[in-house]
């Protein structure tokens, strides 16, 4: 039990902390806006992965990490908006539309890998670049904290900085509000002259942004390449993150911050005598958990509000 101990209560655990939920925190953020809007994006798993895979092939052949991440968030963006199309255009079942959406990125990225490297694990061979990391002047000299905030990669920061942003599109902006109205009761919306459609396309496609940030981090500064199927569920720990948090900012990133906890438990643990069957099983453990304690909690709620109305 000391030796576990040892182990969390060090900086360099609570450092991992921050830089494993990066990729959680940004997934869950666009799983927020679309969830707001009325319309839940089941394909944040596909989205991420193909950022990932846009991120390295760009970056490889521009020579350039930021031009790498460019082309991953729009990456992320155009494939938001292709679930967007087929689902607000032609009226798919945005479940179904989220599925494929993963099944194609699952398959279309080792096809797509495999025809530029001649590879189908990983890109290896494709000379991508690493977004930069930062130690920010003051901050990394004070002690305890400084170890903890201070050299992450710089989308770790964008991630919390996007905490705030989405804070106040949702509460403070016009679109936010037309996202929130929307969510809540679509027709009415529709019967003061705010377009539902164009509003959710909107979400969706800002969810797709913030997944394709998640997914940029994976390859470019969590991982200095891309590897198969590299996004490892998380995009669906996003997505859980979201419902446990209660739709709301601070809920949804304080639920990315427990799962990003136990992911980095999983990792830390791997220096004790543990199977690493069982560790690997610790941070979806936690999900099923934490969804678990969700739906008792609502279906109390449910409950009370039933007394309260009989």
């Amino acid at each position: 039990m000391s030796s576990l101990f040892d182990v969390i209560f060090t900086t360099e655990f609570a450092f991992s902390v921050l830089r494993v939920t990066t990729p959680i925190l940004f997934a869950a953020l666009g799983a927020l806006i679309s969830n707001r809007a009325g319309i839940i994006n089941i394909g944040l798993e596909g989205i991420m992965l193909v950022a990932a895979l846009t991120g390295v092939i760009a970056s490889a052949y521009t020579g350039s990490a930021w031009l790498g991440l460019t082309g991953a968030v729009m990456a992320g963006t155009l494939i938001a908006g292709v679930l967007a199309f087929f689902t607000l255009k032609f009226k798919t079942h945005i479940i179904l539309g989220g599925v494929a959406i993963n099944m194609f990125a699952s398959g279309g990225t080792v096809f797509i890998l495999y025809l530029l490297s001649g590879d189908k694990g990983s890109s290896t061979s494709l000379p991508s670049k690493v977004l930069p990391t930062l130690d920010i002047p003051l901050l990394k000299d004070i002690p305890v904290l400084g170890p903890i905030l201070s050299g992450h990669n710089v989308l770790t920061y964008m991630s919390i900085l996007a905490v705030f942003v989405v804070y106040y599109l949702l509460k403070r902006t016009p679109l936010g509000l037309r996202i929130r109205s929307v969510g809540e009761n679509p027709q009415a919306a529709q019967s003061v002259g705010v377009s539902v459609v164009k509003v959710q396309y909107t979400a969706l496609l800002l969810s797709g942004f913030f997944a394709g940030l998640g997914g940029a981090y994976m390859s470019m500064g969590y991982l200095s390449l891309f590897t198969r199927d590299m996004i490892a569920g998380r995009g669906w720990i996003a997505i859980a993150a979201e419902s446990m948090g209660r739709s709301t900012t601070v809920g949804t990133t304080l639920t990315s911050l427990l799962f990003g906890t136990a992911d980095a438990l999983a990792n830390a643990l791997q220096v004790l005598k543990i199977p690493a069957e069982l560790i690997g099983t610790l941070p979806y453990v936690t999900t099923v958990i934490g969804l678990v304690i969700y739906a008792v909690s609502e279906s109390r709620m449910r409950g009370k509000k039933l007394k309260e109305k009989g």
